[in-house]
């Protein structure tokens, strides 16, 4: 029996399965974490106490599971895009910088373009700057931290730093790549430091491949550490989200994958690149494809936040707590009484790239109830997930496939709005996720199955189709959410 070892490191969990060639699922193990919000705009992770503690701790559980079965690859993917810088003995620096959640570097944005031009950075990167480009990430560290900038010799995200720990080897998939804006160039699949090389250098970013390319082997002192056979090939790896979509057999020209987690992030898969400035456009994790992506900041974290407002977590688990908070849901009708909610938390993500956003409630009388204010919330970030899914829509015919995947699949008054809201038929897939993605990149990328039969591992659990006859209050919250998205940032504007 040959095993594969996929491992994934979530925004606040890692995961890890071990898999065999059918798809079976032998082994799973969990662990919890969390994130560094150490100013307003920054949010962080410690690569050693959370990323590496977490691959040892669940990699360790698996091989205590399954003691004797030969793990023949392993794949780890991680949240992304991360900048986090090492030293020449690939040590940490510095906490690793987030992904789009973390808004900080907006005055090095500002510095790129004017160095570069919007046009052209639009032109080689494919995408605009936003708060999920890498580039100026890493600007800013130059620039604020310059000595931790002098003793870097690699700028590495999640997953390549768990490749480095575990065989060596430093390398970046190209997926993840793509969004190192401006220094990525899209059409050529490769670096491009191009009127920038004395602002980020060149010798700083890893060498590319691809997310089922072997990086490396597992070494005896990772070996040591993971329980992993000194030896085991170890594949270059991917972001969570693209592991997802492969997870959920989301590999083929035109799926649509729509992942609701903690956040909101959506993947259709192309056969050539795309470039839309509401939008993300990259490399898919398998050569010859590629993705146009959207995703939004918040979306399970909302609804967790409203919930601990409203005190509907007793110490009973969080299955208790969302029952609490879907009947209250349930309670209030389509449109929550005229309550609309803007869940921007932590800013927008696509389609509205503002990393200035905030969250507000309005409609707001007398009479508004606590139901009122949690199906609010949840409308709110169904409708957000629908603006930035339409956006990802336009750019094309509509995907004939669309599979849901992630935790808030179980809230079905978000994803009904969602597809009453965008009117696409969604399959959900039963899957583990991420480290079921990394699994089947594993198998794939060592030859032992196709993408045609690693693609039939993914089961399905439920089928959610749009309402032919939308509710008509929900239908007008939904075209007063842009409205009074613009109206309050004319007011941010004014001040």
């Amino acid at each position: 029996m040959e095993l594969f070892l996929g491992i994934d490191v979530g925004t606040y969990e890692t995961k890890g399965v071990l898999v065999d060639a059918t798809g079976h699922v032998h082994a799973e193990a969990r662990s919890r974490h969390g994130i560094s919000t150490p100013a307003p705009g920054m949010v962080e992770q410690d690569a050693d106490a959370v990323w590496w503690h977490d691959l040892v701790e669940v990699a360790s559980t698996l091989r205590q599971a399954v003691p004797d079965a030969p793990i023949v690859a392993v794949a780890c993917s991680a949240i992304g895009p991360c900048v986090l810088p090492v030293d020449a003995e690939l040590r940490p620096l510095r906490p690793a910088i987030l992904y789009g959640v973390d808004t900080r570097a907006t005055e090095e944005i500002d510095l790129l373009e004017t160095r570069l031009g919007r046009e052209e950075i639009f032109r080689r990167a494919g995408n605009a700057l936003t708060s999920q480009s890498s580039g100026p990430k890493i600007l800013w560290i130059e620039r604020n931290e310059p000595e931790v900038a002098a003793r870097t010799r690699w700028y590495l995200t999640s997953q390549s730093y768990l490749v480095a720990r575990l065989t060596g080897q430093v390398v970046i998939d190209h997926a993840t790549a793509g969004y190192f804006h401006p220094c990525y160039d899209l059409a050529r699949l490769e670096w491009n430091f191009d009127g920038i090389d004395d602002l980020i250098r060149p010798d700083t970013l890893p060498p590319l491949g691809w997310s089922t390319d072997v990086a490396g082997t597992v070494t005896a002192a990772a070996a040591a550490a993971t329980g992993i056979p000194e030896g085991t090939p170890v594949l270059v790896g991917t972001t969570d989200a693209v592991a997802e979509a492969v997870g959920a057999s989301v590999m083929a020209a035109d799926d649509l994958m729509l992942m609701y987690g903690s956040s909101g992030y959506f993947i259709r898969v192309t056969d050539e690149p795309h470039a839309d400035p509401r939008l993300w456009a990259a490399p898919f994790a398998l050569p010859g494809r590629y993705v146009l992506a959207a995703g939004t900041s918040t979306a399970g974290t909302a609804t967790r936040w409203i919930a601990d407002l409203l005190g509907l977590d007793h110490g009973d688990g969080d299955t208790a707590m969302f029952g609490r908070l879907m009947e209250l849901v349930r309670a209030a009708p389509p449109g929550a009484n005229g309550v609309l909610h803007l869940p921007h938390f932590s800013g927008e993500r696509t389609p509205l790239h503002d990393a200035d956003a905030r969250a507000s409630f309005s409609g707001l009388t007398l009479s508004t109830g606590r139901a009122d204010l949690a199906r609010a919330v949840v409308e709110g970030v169904g409708q957000s997930i629908a603006l930035a899914v339409s956006a990802l829509l336009d750019g094309g015919a509509a995907a004939p496939r669309v599979v849901a995947i992630g935790g808030g699949t179980h809230n079905e008054v978000l994803v009904q709005t969602v597809g009453d809201l965008t009117g696409l038929h969604q399959r959900t897939a039963a899957t583990l996720g991420a480290a079921y993605g990394d699994a089947m990149l594993a198998a794939i990328g060592l030859g032992i199955v196709t993408e045609e039969q690693a693609a039939s591992w993914v089961a399905f659990s439920g089928e959610v189709a749009p309402d032919e006859d939308p509710n008509p209050q929900l239908q007008t919250a939904y075209e007063r959410f842009p409205k009074k998205y613009r109206a309050l940032r004319a007011l941010r504007e004014v001040d």
